[in-house]
């Protein structure tokens, strides 16, 4: 494990405990987050990485640290913070678009990258572009549209199918029957499966599952205890037991087994009229989402500490196969934009508030980012 020294400062010091670090894949850049900071670093166009970063609150111990509880506050931060990183990536993607345009080359999108990347910035609207509500206001209405969108995704869309499917091919399934709740958790992981690997065409979000493996192999690197280099992380496999996309699919399949034993148990639904009976039992399930996060929470913590090796390895295989779709092989050059957001991560962890910078910065290379002083804006 390589020592911190004055210069280069990016480098993991030698420690007993070594910090616990989360990430996320964004548009051309990688987001990381220990417990006392966080950094995302985007590459932009001619090369140079703008870095944001500064320093967190850790979460103390108590009540956000209990079992079941701590999920949904992990999940909350995680969704604040990811959002933050999208729009910081989003904002120096129209910037670099913009710029191509003034200057009469490539500055647009094909239909697919413009309609997938359209709908990521309207989620993740740039928090320093001009806008006629606060900050605030367009943050929470960001997260407030993801949110309605992962309900559509995950609840109400196999729902529909399902009871079209129970309509066309004459089942006869009430809605809450165990058969019924069956054949949507079918339909449930056919259409996430499907949306993934239909994303996955658009060259742009491929390039974002690219920077998703780095992410992941930089982690990976990180928590064998390896130096922080590009050879290291290159070694690296691009799975890794704590990934969302394996959260994702936790989270479809324990919603699965929930509503398939509990269905013909909640209320008994009897409104006269089928397309009726779909809508109570859509709001009645949705109570039900915050306990399952809570539990698949859990659940995942429990196979990445104790199921990642020996024959239990295979309960984690489900998860893998999925992030094969949503994890590509990095090149070099995208593994240096995970490896710096993880170092300037590490580096604020370790210096917390001293020498904290509030604005945003940017080095002309990676090199210029590791033989930095400190963190400051290009000249």
């Amino acid at each position: 494990m390589a020592e911190r020294s004055a210069s280069p400062p990016y480098r993991v010091s030698a420690a007993p405990a070594r910090p616990y670090i989360g990430g996320q894949a964004v548009l051309e850049g990688v987001m990381m987050r220990a417990p006392r900071s966080f950094a995302v670093v985007v590459r932009r166009r001619d090369g140079s990485l703008d870095v944001r970063e500064r320093a967190m609150v850790e979460r103390q111990e108590g009540f956000a640290k209990w079992p079941l509880v701590r999920g949904i506050t992990s999940l909350v931060e995680s969704l604040k913070l990811g959002s933050e990183a999208l729009r910081f990536s989003v904002s120096r993607l129209e910037k670099d678009l913009d710029a191509a345009a003034a200057a009469g080359t490539s500055g647009t999108l094909g239909p697919l990258s413009a309609f997938g990347l359209s709908l990521f910035a309207m989620t993740t609207r740039p928090d320093d572009e001009p806008a006629q509500q606060s900050p605030s206001g367009g943050r929470k209405a960001g997260m407030g549209l993801m949110l309605v969108l992962v309900i559509g995704l995950l609840i109400a869309l196999p729902q529909i199918v399902a009871a079209i499917a129970n309509r066309v091919l004459h089942l006869g399934l009430e809605v809450q029957s165990p058969g019924f709740q069956a054949i949507t958790g079918v339909f449930k992981l056919c259409i996430v499966v499907g949306y993934m690997l239909a994303i996955r065409r658009i060259p742009d979000i491929r390039r974002v599952f690219q920077y998703h493996g780095a992410e992941h192999k930089t982690i990976s690197t990180y928590e064998a205890g390896e130096t922080l280099t590009v050879d290291n992380a290159r070694r690296k496999t691009t799975l890794h037991p704590r990934c969302g996309t394996t959260f994702l699919v936790m989270v479809v399949i324990v919603s699965v087994l929930v509503f398939t034993a509990i269905g013909a148990a909640l209320p008994r639904i009897q409104t006269g009229s089928a397309v009726l009976d779909q809508v109570v039992f859509f709001f009645e399930k949705l109570p039900f989402l915050p306990p399952m996060v809570a539990v698949t929470f859990e659940i995942q913590r429990l196979f990445a500490r104790y199921f990642t090796k020996g024959p239990l390895r295979v309960v984690l295989w489900p998860g893998f196969l999925v992030q094969k779709i949503t994890t590509a092989e990095p090149d070099d050059d995208q593994l240096e934009v995970a490896l710096a957001s993880l170092r300037v991560t590490l580096f604020r962890q370790q210096e917390g508030e001293n020498d904290a910078v509030e604005s945003d910065v940017s080095f002309p290379s990676y090199s210029a980012l590791l033989s930095a002083p400190r963190l400051r804006p290009a000249a």
